[in-house]
């Protein structure tokens, strides 16, 4: 081999060298990623500090409250859902759930000529428990985990307002409505320790071994 094809093979290898070397630099030059100097979204997670007590959920405010402020047509409105399972006229047929004519302080799972679950039944131990403004709240705002096995499937009314509204609507469906309970006596309750197990006047009393505070509401 002369010199010639020497300084070919050793040019073209360089040459080669340069080219790969080239083709890298400008690599990195137009695919750099810099990172900023700022996050876009700083997201700053604060986290508990040990023994700090978690924030306290909003308390509910009182049926009686609620009522107090109440609004029987909205609560019409609101009803008209209803409707496709429960009649509310006096008389009226019982449909998916039974009719609910009157049904503020009615006996629990006792309207004539209705098949109630297993659950609602037992909810209602032999009649004992009424359908009070405060069971008719709390029912109305979950069905199923106030009376459990309750056949209802309605999901239930979040919001507070909406549910007063309707309560003060069932109200209306009777000959003779029920008096409202008066405003303030769950706080007046909660202010004297002694007297907040004692169930407020004309309120249905809670069979043994249930929870005192604890409503039920209008259909299955």
């Amino acid at each position: 081999m002369d010199s010639n094809e020497v300084n070919k093979l050793l040019g073209g290898f360089l040459g080669t060298c340069f080219i790969v070397f080239s083709i890298g630099l400008v690599s990195d030059a137009l695919f750099a990623s810099p990172a900023p100097e700022k996050p876009g979204f700083a997201i700053e997670a604060q986290e508990p500090t040990e023994g700090g007590a978690a924030a306290p959920a909003a308390a509910e405010k009182p049926i009686a409250d609620l009522l107090a402020t109440a609004n029987a047509e909205a609560g019409a409105a609101i009803f008209k859902k209803c409707q496709a399972c429960h009649s509310g006229e006096k008389g009226g047929p019982n449909k998916v759930g039974p009719d609910l004519w009157d049904i503020v302080d009615r006996p629990v799972a006792e309207h004539q000529g209705f098949a109630y679950s297993s659950g609602m039944k037992d909810f209602s131990k032999g009649g004992q428990e009424h359908w009070t403004y405060d069971n008719l709240n709390h029912f109305i705002t979950s069905p199923k985990k106030f009376v459990k096995g309750t056949a209802m499937g309605f999901a239930g009314l979040p919001k507070e307002e909406d549910r007063a509204n309707v309560i003060a609507y069932l109200r209306t469906l009777s000959d003779n409505p029920k008096p409202l309970p008066q405003p303030g006596a769950a706080a007046d309750a909660s202010a004297k320790p002694a007297e907040a197990a004692k169930p407020a006047d004309g309120a249905a009393k809670p069979a043994e071994g249930t929870a005192p505070a604890k409503p039920a509401a209008p259909a299955q």
